[in-house]
């Protein structure tokens, strides 16, 4: 058996990176310095956003958008079933409501007519949608010219959970995420394209709406002094309302400007493993490879691989077993959000609600793609996909 193991992600340090970390831990800043301000500006530069808002991980980020956005007690709030929790969760923090539209079967994203069909079910009910929730699954940009035509046909806040998609296009667009969404979401886990080890972000062209994320993160307390309602000195500060401490320190923000500058090559390698991959499974009908849309590049944060194991009369737990046996640790991405149990408790959802979204969930395995990975590794990777079916037959 091959000693090596693999996971469905994995980070990529280097020396530069290291050395990044190690400049600021011997500096007088660990938090609260001026390296939070070179990240975030780093970030802005990048997706090309006016501001940006680095936070303490990608699901602060999403609390902070709710709370800057407004959202508020009877609020409804709509996303997609395939995402991470934290996506739907944001709104409950908030103190909003929840549902849930069905994904597109090609991209994998919010379909736009299921949304707009969402949309006119709650008008005909008198109900305001006050805010829509689209993540860029895996890495392969929603249908956003759809969605932006659909929040100023009804009026809605539009918010990108970027989390997957950091390096991709939409329309040749590298920026199209802040050209589309009042508010970008990023996460800096170890598995997403490039990391702060913990850590996220918020990116807006709205100077007042970030200058509020800023605040919040930090407990809700300020000292700008176009707020102040007086000022007694320099160490004065005020709250006006609550906010969390959502802060990221300063040897993090020196590790994401170290690995934002390898974005690009961290991308190409990840698209270059996905051809790999689209290659050797593209004539095995027991196999669905992800589709990419004609206007967009993927960024690959996962390969999202369906194998049609109802078709098969193979146990997708079983096959998961077969493979940690060779050492390869999969995952699935993700249980559809309705069908967890408080959600089913709080607003009724139930099986069969979004059907696009629970096929792909009996279906999808998140199989290893990150840097690193050589044709050696990606050989060993497909052989053991393919021998673990055989032998199940």
């Amino acid at each position: 058996m091959k000693s090596k193991t693999y996971s469905y992600g994995k980070q990529n340090i280097d020396r530069d990176d290291i050395e990044s970390v190690v400049e600021v831990l011997k500096s007088d800043w660990l938090t609260q310095g001026p390296t939070i301000n070179e990240f975030e500006k780093a970030l802005a530069d990048k997706f090309g956003s006016r501001y940006a808002a680095a936070c303490a991980n990608g699901t602060a980020g999403l609390h902070l958008i709710a709370l800057g956005l407004g959202w508020s007690k009877g609020d409804l709030i709509v996303t997609t079933p395939i995402t991470f929790l934290a996506s739907a969760n944001c709104a409950i923090y908030a103190g909003a409501n929840v549902d849930f539209a069905d994904i597109d079967e090609r991209s994998y994203t919010i379909d736009p007519e299921k949304l707009e069909d969402k949309i006119k079910y709650y008008r005909a009910k008198n109900i305001h949608v006050k805010a829509v929730v689209a993540v860029d699954y895996a890495g392969h940009p929603c249908d956003w010219e759809a969605l932006k035509n659909l929040k100023e046909k009804y009026g809605f806040q539009l918010i990108n959970d970027f989390c997957h998609a950091p390096g991709a296009e939409y329309k040749n667009d590298y920026h199209y995420a802040v050209n589309y969404a009042d508010a970008v979401n990023m996460s800096f886990h170890p598995v997403k394209h490039f990391t702060t080890g913990e850590g996220g972000a918020v990116l807006s062209n709205d100077r007042e709406f970030i200058d509020r994320v800023k605040i919040l993160r930090t407990h809700g307390a300020t000292k700008d002094p176009r707020i102040l309602e007086k000022n007694d000195g320099p160490w004065y500060y005020e709250m006006h309302e609550v906010g969390f401490n959502y802060r990221i320190t300063d040897f993090q923000c020196a590790l994401g400007i170290s690995q934002l500058k390898k974005l690009d090559s961290f991308i190409n390698e990840r698209r270059k493993i996905a051809a790999y991959y689209d290659e050797f499974f593209k004539n095995d009908d027991r196999f669905i490879t992800p589709i990419v849309n004609e206007n967009s590049k993927h960024a690959y944060h996962l390969y999202p691989l369906q194998i049609k194991f109802e078709e098969l009369g193979i146990s997708k737990k079983e096959f998961f077993d077969k493979m940690k046996e060779k050492n390869i640790f999969l995952q699935v991405h993700y249980i559809p959000v309705h069908l967890q149990p408080f959600y089913k408790k709080r607003f009724g959802f139930k099986e069969g609600d979004f059907p696009e979204a629970e096929l792909f969930y009996k279906r999808e395995v998140s199989i290893p793609i990150y840097p690193g990975l050589n044709e050696e590794d990606l050989e060993y990777i497909t052989g053991s996909i393919v021998g673990a079916l055989d032998s199940m037959k």
